[in-house]
């Protein structure tokens, strides 16, 4: 454990870019006062010179009270209708709560399509590298107002891997509400956290529920370790923990679960296809 310890801190305080990704139920709803607490954690980042992203849920769920809708709507439509008006505020409550660090935040919509092939996905590198070296803060979510179900990425934990390898990203911090990953549903009894998952442990055992709250996010345990080693296998380090302890987790406590990264190799295209 004491390699590990030094491997992660030293991952962690050498990091140059960190992607960050936080779900639906996390800043969303009875939740959405820790929009404030995520962005203290991500401008103490930005401001000791680190090029920090946020790929955010959030659309859809954010959207639903102000279509009267007590629950994730079924049909594209609407989910299209609640992303469009949900997208607009979300964007508003993160630049209010960045503006008392004079931090500006750029929105970046994609759709797979976006990252499938090469002149989009070009344009989109282009587009980030440049926000990043203007000290503009990122904020990447699926483009739900135009995405249907044939080009959906599935879920933002993929979207966030594919952002990582695109950026290069030394560090990927998924964010639930659960603090790590556990060898069973962490509500079961005889649950056990997991710390440590090296590079190509196909963690044989492990049996998965969701993780995250029900009802308004679309990810759980299992698209969290396929975003992981998407991710790892391209170069990028990925710790899972939950959104409560952002702070701690980008200050490289020893918190959640680390996954060891593959080193760093040259890559062409990304692939839209979630792992399995």
């Amino acid at each position: 454990m004491g390699d590990l310890g030094r491997n992660r801190t030293e991952v962690v305080a050498s990091a140059r870019r960190i992607v960050v990704k936080v779900g639906s139920s996390s800043i969303s709803g009875e939740n959405v006062g820790q929009i404030t607490p995520l962005v203290d954690a991500l401008a103490s980042v930005h401001g000791r010179g680190v090029e920090v992203t946020l790929v955010s849920s959030g659309a859809i769920a954010t959207g639903m009270p102000h279509l009267q809708l007590d629950s994730r709507p079924a049909d594209l439509a609407t989910q299209q209708a609640a992303a469009a008006v949900g997208q607009n505020l979300l964007i508003f409550r993160y630049q209010e709560s960045l503006d008392r660090y004079g931090i500006v935040a750029g929105q970046v919509l994609l759709t797979a399509g976006d990252l499938e092939h090469p002149t989009p996905r070009s344009n989109a590198q282009r587009a980030m590298e440049r926000l990043l070296s203007l000290r503009i803060l990122p904020i990447v979510n699926e483009n739900d107002t135009v995405a249907t179900q044939e080009i959906r990425f599935g879920d933002n934990d993929h979207l966030a891997a594919l952002v990582s390898k695109l950026l290069h990203a030394d560090l990927l911090v998924l964010l639930s509400d659960v603090d790590a990953l556990y060898t069973r549903p962490p509500h079961e009894p005889g649950a056990e956290r997991i710390e440590h998952v090296p590079l190509g442990d196909d963690l044989a055992g492990v049996k998965l529920g969701d993780i995250g709250s029900a009802g308004v996010g679309t990810g759980g345990a299992g698209t969290k370790i396929a975003a992981a080693r998407l991710a790892t296998q391209s170069g990028t380090a990925v710790l899972l923990t939950s959104a409560a302890q952002v702070g701690a987790a980008l200050s490289g406590a020893h918190i959640g679960t680390w996954f060891d990264a593959a080193p760093r190799t040259h890559t062409g295209s990304l692939s839209t296809v979630p792992a399995h």
